[in-house]
């Protein structure tokens, strides 16, 4: 019997060392970061707003659209994939039937949050969060949620109150989490690396997520080999796929404005692209249904035309 998605994201937790995750955004970027070898990877809710919508993640993208963009990703590939769950899209129910459905799409785990409706992106202005009491109860929804699907999957316990309110704050939310059954911590946006060790330091047995914002955002980006020494067990790369593909959009389209098309050392070539989205193993999978016509039929294009 093959394994679940949340089964094979806690082997992943449970083994050594930090595990590097990029974020994805559709089903071609999931493919390729399977295809570079990652065991699993996150979805990102700031690049799948920008992808799908051509919006800025600031509560815009609906739980629906999320969800659609969810499946499709799953779909694509075999490795284990986290959810951005946001804020669970309302209150403890709401975050109940957000859990239920991330398990009946087939994610791995998913990321909740504790700030308000509309919520603002990660690392930006304008973040609020809601009561103790509410944000610790939006977790225990959502482990309970687990419970009565029978399922396993990975509930990741984000606070973003280091930044709308303090650091202390941000350390009891993350500790209150851990109590009420959390499998994985993070805190959002921490500021140092003073900050990252004191995070590792709290609920020691439950392994802690940095979020590495690309570009400027405002936690320190470390090396894999640092993380670790913090205590840090799992790493996201929340814009690198999305931040990549715009610039190299926006240089392609300046080369064919110019009269030109993008150098061959800046695309893959055409069969390349085709072994990348999949024909060549549909190809190869076809085979197995051809009939004596399909055969006819190939013998005649290749009698005429080779």
């Amino acid at each position: 019997m093959a394994e679940s998605p949340a089964k094979a994201l806690r082997r992943i937790l449970d083994s050594p060392g930090v595990h590097l995750g990029p974020s994805c955004f559709n089903a071609l970027s999931a493919k390729l970061v399977e295809r570079a070898g990652f065991d699993y990877c996150f979805t990102s809710g700031f690049s799948i707003s920008a992808a799908r919508l051509g919006l800025p993640d600031v509560g815009l993208i609906s739980f629906g659209e999320m969800m659609d963009q969810g499946r499709q990703i799953i779909q694509a590939v075999s490795i284990p994939i986290i959810a951005d769950g946001d804020n669970g899209y309302g209150n403890a129910m709401n975050v109940k039937r957000t859990v239920r459905e991330a398990i009946r799409a087939g994610y791995a785990g998913i990321f909740l949050e504790d700030q308000v409706s509309p919520k603002a992106c990660g690392h930006t202005r304008g973040r609020k969060v809601v009561p103790r009491d509410e944000a610790v109860m939006r977790i225990k929804a959502a482990i309970d949620a687990r419970k009565e699907s029978g399922s396993d999957i990975v509930i990741v316990a984000r606070t973003d109150s280091r930044q709308a309110i303090s650091f202390d704050e941000s350390l009891w939310r993350s500790q209150a989490f851990a109590d009420v059954g959390a499998d994985v911590l993070l805190i959002d946006a921490l500021a140092s690396r003073e900050e990252m060790k004191a995070f590792c330091e709290i609920a020691p047995s439950v392994p802690k997520m940095a979020n590495l914002l690309e570009g400027g955002g405002k936690t320190p980006i470390l090396n894999p080999t640092e993380l670790e020494d913090l205590g840090f067990k799992i790493a996201a790369y929340p814009l690198s796929l999305m931040a990549v593909s715009i610039r190299a959009m926006q240089n392609a389209l300046t080369t064919i404005k110019g009269g030109q098309i993008p150098s061959h050392e800046s695309i893959p070539s055409f069969e390349e692209i085709k072994d990348i989205v999949g024909f060549n193993s549909y190809y190869e999978e076809e085979k197995r249904y051809a009939t004596n016509t399909d055969k006819v039929s190939s013998q005649n294009v290749y009698l005429q035309f080779g």
